[in-house]
């Protein structure tokens, strides 16, 4: 019998892939601004999870991490083709915990509603960008 006791396997959650300089810090930020579990973690990766989601944080190669400055505050990376949204229950306790943490999320003057959630963009310690979502009220 399978997980879904239908005879059919369960299908696996979606998963994504950010590449870090700093993994620990990235993979602290997103357990803690999204609400993912900190499943498995080594010097050059982690693995974090939520019922639906497997985010892997990967250090970078070498070579490009040289490359790649890092500002204090962390300038936003606006220019990529992905954005990933994580579903929170609060976006204003979502902000606090973003700059504790080390990024930042909008001010709530940006928000904006959109097919029953509200919407803010924020940025990593390492200035990817990303989105949260909570429910409208």
């Amino acid at each position: 019998m399978t997980e879904t006791g239908t005879g059919a396997a369960a299908p696996a959650a979606a998963a994504a892939v950010i590449h870090a300089k700093d993994v620990s810090r990235v993979s602290a930020f997103y357990a803690r601004v999204a609400d993912l579990a900190l499943t498995h973690e080594e010097a050059d990766h982690a693995s974090l999870e939520s019922p639906a989601l497997q985010l892997f944080i990967v250090a970078m190669n070498p070579a490009v991490a040289a490359a790649v400055h890092i500002a204090q505050p962390p300038v936003p990376r606006e220019n990529t083709a992905l954005k990933f949204i994580f579903p929170v229950a609060s976006l204003s306790a979502a902000r606090l915990r973003a700059v504790e943490a080390g990024g930042a999320l909008k001010p709530a003057e940006r928000e904006w509603a959109f097919n029953g959630y509200v919407h803010c963009d924020g940025h990593d310690p390492e200035g990817n960008v990303f989105q949260l979502r909570a429910r409208a009220a």
